[in-house]
Formats: C-alpha cells, structure tokens, sequence
C-alpha cells in the first residue's frame, strides 16, 4: 500500500486532530452521506459484504455480529467501542486516537446509524489520558458543528457519544467485563449466552467494536465492499494495523495490506534484528497468543494462517526476539502479567495463574526439578477452556507453546545449566 488509510495523518501534512482539516481531507462526507442518503440495512450489508473481521483479537465477522442484535425488544440498542487496549505488545489503537480521532468518530457515526444506536460509548484504558482529552475535544467540536446530538448533519437521526475512562485492568477488554465496568460494577466477565447483542449494557441489546475495526467502516462504506475485499485475504481482507516490538531496528506501528508476510515486516518494514543478532521466536498477536520459533516465522500475517501455523493473529501485537533472549524469563515477565490481571472470578484462572507464575520463578531461580516443568505445563493444560472469560487461556497458551517450543531452555533452568540456546543458525541476521 503506497499510501495510508488509517494511518492517513502520516501522509498530510495538517494536523487531522482539527476537525476543520479533517473535513477539508474529505472527512466526514462519508457519513454525511450514508444518514441522509442510504438506509441502515444498506449499510450493514456492505459491512457484510466486505468480509471485515474485528480486530481486536478474536476476527469475528463484523457485520454478521451486528445482524445479531436482538429486534423488536422495545429498548434501545448502545454501541460501544472498546478503546481499552491492554495487550502487551499492542498500541495501534492508541495511534488512531490520539492522532486522528474523527475517523474513528465517523467510523462510529455510520456504525451506530447501521444498527438503530442513538448513544455510544467510547470506553477507553484509564490510563490514556491523553487520547480522552483528544476525542473529548474532538467529539465537543462534533456537536459544536451539528454532526451529533439531536439532528446528525441536519438529519432526522440523532447520536450521542460519550467518553467513559477505563477502570485501570486488562479484564475491562473482555467485552462483557467492559458492559459491567461501565455500569459502574467490578469487570468481572459474564458467563454467555447470553451474548451481548442480546443482553448487553443496562440489560439491552449491545454491539462492542474494538477501535480499527470501527476506523475501518468509515472506508468501507466509502469506497465499497469490493475494494476492501481487494486487500489480502477474501476471508479476512482490509489494511491493517500491525505493531511490532521488540528486537528490531525500527519496532512501532506499520499499516500494510492483511497478509503481509511476517518475515517482510520484520526484515523489510522494521529494518531486522538488532546488529549482530539473529531471530530466535516471535509472538505473533499480543502476549496472550503461542509462540513461533524463527524456522516457522515464514507466514502471512492474516487470521486463517496464522492459526494454521498454530498460533493466532489476535491484536496484530507482534513481539520479536532475538538469540539473546532467556525464554524462562521472558516467560515469567509473561505469567506475571496475566497473574496479576486475573479477576479471581474462576477457580482454574485464579488459583492456576497464580501457580504458573510460582512455578516460574523456581525455574528463573534455579530452585525448581525437572518435575516441575511436569508440572507447569499440567496446571497450563486444566486452565484450557475451564473458565467464563479467556483469560485463563491467554495465560495458559504461551506456557504450553513455550515449553513445547523451547524444551532445552526449561530442562537447562531445572539442572542448573547455561539456558540461553542460541536460535536456529539458518535464520536470517
């Protein structure tokens, strides 16, 4: 993709912040058009047709989600976008919203216009404070000009959107732990069904949209299904948001077509290793996904192949480490994470984060046994679909992908040897 979408701040030289040099970059023309010239159902459809699969780690279908919503219920429908980006690893959607707020309010406008929603919300992390001053400021300057409130562009539909800041936990992500944080209650996760287009926020039907993917309407509708379809995949297709950290030369934030292979992204688009250093794994999707040795990094960056490479596209948060790195103790820093972030609604989560993370240490310390590494990977196996969220599994799968991976590292940590293994000598410097 020679120019941006969604990063599109980065190609104009005006500060896209400014309403008034968003609209004059073409914004809001999309949505102007859609609440006065098509009808909802158009909308959804080109959704639909577009193949958009939400991007905020699980890919479900976009607008099959929408068409979900329970109808006829009498109550009103809310939008939520889920702003509380907490994946280690991740921060695209900090990107989009503290540099270019409107097209995410767009992409909102003609969501909410789809689906019959007169109130959203923006549920952003607590710890953002800068981009909630910034879509404070940009959704102000919305209602200043008339495109929310009462008459949306002069039209007959009306929306409000309010800025809610996040309770400072990795849970509120979870769709259902964010609907009980913003009712004002602890974010402990909901048991589904029933899900949220049915039973959601104050007890009414309720889609939540994660930020690119609301982004991702503005254009959608604007340019057509076919084109967004044009992208990559036919089966998850559209630009993407990819963030790389780690050990390479330029880590942050890359915008390229979906399917991008992940060796071009490291070795073309973040400029390779650090000097002297070879790949040794790369977690694909955010902390929460299993990790790739370097020998099968050789992949396209979509859902469907990274799952078939045996691990997930998630977040697109793609942590890459070089032969340097000790995999017990990144690991660690990894059960520590989920460990504390553990709401402690469910005995396998709350009770089995907590052991991985002990194990651990024993292995970092040299004061564990070659059973123990038995043992972690036991206690990571009965947390595997026993709980009401994902959590659970987000702190088991990268224990059992670790120990699989890396077995020679976790067995040199239990007999006190060297453990740091250098990574595959045919690997790329």
């Amino acid at each position: 993709m020679s120019q941006h979408v969604l990063l599109r701040y980065r190609d104009v030289r005006a500060d896209l912040r400014s309403l008034d040099n968003y609209v004059a970059d073409g914004g809001y023309r999309t949505a102007r058009r859609a609440v006065h010239e098509m009808k909802p159902e158009e909308v959804l459809q080109t959704v639909k047709d577009s193949n958009l699969r939400g991007r905020g780690g699980a890919g479900f279908p976009t607008g099959l989600k929408w068409s979900f919503l329970a109808k006829g219920t009498g109550k009103p429908t809310y939008l939520l976008c889920n702003a509380d980006e907490s994946e280690p690893g991740t921060f695209k959607d900090r990107d989009l919203m503290d540099h270019d707020p409107h097209q995410l309010l767009e992409g909102m406008i003609i969501s909410a216009f789809a689906i019959g929603c007169h109130t959203a919300y923006i549920y952003i992390r607590g710890e953002f404070a800068f981009g909630a001053d910034v879509l404070n400021k940009a959704i102000a300057d919305c209602y200043a000009k008339g495109y929310l409130g009462q008459s949306v562009f002069g039209s007959a539909y009306s929306l409000d959107i309010h800025v809610h800041r996040g309770a400072g936990a990795y849970i509120c992500g979870e769709e259902t732990g964010l609907i009980e944080s913003l009712e004002g209650k602890r974010a402990n996760p909901r048991i589904k069904p029933p899900f949220p287009a049915v039973y959601g926020v104050f007890g009414c039907p309720t889609i939540v949209n994660n930020v690119e993917t609301l982004a991702c309407v503005r254009h959608i509708v604007e340019r057509g299904a076919a084109w967004f379809k044009g992208i990559g995949p036919e089966s998850g297709p559209g630009p993407k948001l990819y963030c790389v950290s780690g050990h390479v030369k330029r880590p942050g934030t890359y915008e390229l077509p979906m399917g991008t292979p992940l060796m071009d992204l490291i070795f073309e688009h973040c400029g390779g290793m650090l000097p002297g250093r070879k790949l040794k794994a790369v977690i694909p999707g955010g902390s929460s996904v299993p990790i790739l040795k370097a020998d099968e990094c050789d992949i396209a960056m979509d859902f469907d192949s990274v799952v078939k490479a045996g691990s997930m596209l998630g977040s697109a948060g793609i942590i890459v480490m070089d032969d340097s790195t000790d995999m017990v103790a990144a690991l660690r820093r990894i059960a520590h994470f989920y460990h504390h972030e553990s709401c402690g609604q469910c005995t396998p989560c709350r009770e089995g984060t907590g052991w991985l993370e002990k194990l651990l240490i024993r292995l970092d310390e040299g004061l564990a046994s070659e059973g123990d590494i038995a043992t972690l990977d036991s206690v990571a196996k009965g947390m595997l679909g026993t709980t009401i969220c994902v959590l659970s599994d987000a702190a088991a799968m990268p224990v059992r992908s670790f120990l699989q991976k890396f077995p020679e590292e976790f067995l040199a940590a239990a007999t006190g040897r060297s453990r740091v293994v250098a990574a595959d000598a045919t690997a790329a410097a």
